[in-house]
């Protein structure tokens, strides 16, 4: 397929166009900033790994007047993949709802008529977990933040404009990815810790989530794009992988490193106080890892490569 592809310097973004990559597929993959060079730390590193693996289009954010010359520019498209969306302070309570709506949506209806022209008549919108209505667990299943908030928006408005126009939607829901060349968020601060020779601390260990190895929940998307069926409706699934609370997931983490890295891996469960986010959250669809061609001791065996590299290093430390 040829595939257009929007969001590809996020650590699911890299992921997702190297699986698309290796199946055989032809990506586009666009780009806010004006070249490589604008892109640093470990973005920086995705970017720089990207081109080997797609063709990347600079200064083409969703909407614009040069995502709309690129669609024209070619004799066709078959898949839209929507992966980008604002995520400005997305921690914060202060996050702008309104301006990640438009900016995650600019243009859309003009966009989508133009990508049809094109015969492009598929597209796969990046969804998260953290959603409002999505994925199972602690009712009512609101949004956990205003960020949440605005990737729920930005799907009905996509919805609509796809029912209107007889156009394919698949919405792919994201849990929690972990695995190289992510931001250094739990995992990584868990490796970064133990490699100084220090013991981790998990804050919020009673938390039940659904944290997924990054190279399984690239190798589902793929799988997912390939299989959207042609009949112009909504389709959405929900990968699952370790559904279990954080403190027994960081207890795997530990035993899976301890032998790689040849350290203790010692991890300290504290006592939860903060409980502002709802006790469970989690994604709904049960993958098959041997038909997917996912080997997990392979995948455990790539993230301890990974932080012990050089290249992880400079990630974490």
């Amino acid at each position: 397929m040829k595939i257009l592809f929007t969001g590809a310097s996020s650590f699911t973004g890299y992921w997702f166009v190297r699986e698309l990559a290796a199946g055989g597929h032809e990506v586009w993959a666009t780009f806010t900033g004006n070249s490589a060079d604008a892109y640093d730390g470990i973005r920086g590193k995705r970017v720089h790994e990207l081109g080997k693996l797609c063709n990347q289009i600079w200064s083409c954010p969703f909407g614009g007047d040069n995502f709309t010359d690129l669609i024209n520019q070619q004799q066709e498209w078959d898949v839209l993949c929507h992966h980008a969306a604002d995520v400005r302070d997305y921690h914060s309570m202060d996050f702008d709802v309104g301006l990640a709506l438009s900016t995650n949506t600019n243009n859309i209806r003009a966009t989508l008529q133009t990508l049809a022209e094109k015969n492009c008549n598929q597209v796969v919108l990046t969804g998260s977990v953290f959603e409002q209505q999505e994925g199972a667990g602690e009712q009512p299943l609101r949004a956990f933040s205003p960020y949440g908030l605005s990737k729920g928006l930005t799907t009905e408005v996509f919805r609509f404009w796809c029912q209107v126009m007889d156009i394919t939607l698949g919405k792919f829901v994201i849990p929690n990815p972990f695995g190289p060349f992510e931001e250094p968020r739990f995992t990584a601060y868990l490796a970064n810790t133990w490699l100084k020779g220090e013991s981790a601390g998990v804050r919020t260990p009673n938390y039940i989530r659904d944290n997924i190895h990054v190279s399984l929940l690239a190798l589902s998307y793929k799988q997912f794009a390939e299989s959207l069926e042609d009949s112009p409706r909504f389709q959405k699934f929900n990968p699952s992988g370790y559904v279990e609370s954080q403190g027994s997931f960081a207890l795997r983490f530990a035993d899976e490193m301890r032998s790689r890295f040849d350290l203790p891996c010692e991890l300290e469960l504290r006592v939860q106080t903060d409980f502002d986010e709802p006790k469970m959250r989690i994604n709904t669809d049960l993958l098959n890892a041997e038909q997917l061609g996912w080997k997990e001791k392979e995948a455990w065996d790539d993230i301890a490569s990974y932080y012990l590299s050089e290249k992880g290093k400079d990630n974490i430390l």
